[in-house]
């Protein structure tokens, strides 16, 4: 069973994680476990982000907008 990434608490994660390897407490073997853990939840946040603008392209493409439109003429 998948269980489905939420990308709000993946950032959150990433965020912590960053602030955590920013304090300079981490010995070197805790650093590469949070590095490695980074990447993953950086890696995940993308393929979500890129799914959400597969799926807008989609739904764009159904009503015939156009993003190179201008707003105003």
């Amino acid at each position: 069973m998948t269980t489905k990434f939420d990308f709000n608490k993946g950032l959150s994660k990433l965020e912590d994680i960053v602030k955590t390897m920013e304090s300079g407490d981490l010995s070197l073997e805790d650093s590469l476990k949070y590095f490695e853990k980074g990447v993953a939840l950086t890696r995940q946040c993308q393929a979500a982000l890129s799914k959400a603008e597969q799926k807008i392209a989609l739904l764009s493409a159904d009503d015939g907008y156009q993003s190179q439109q201008p707003l105003e003429q």
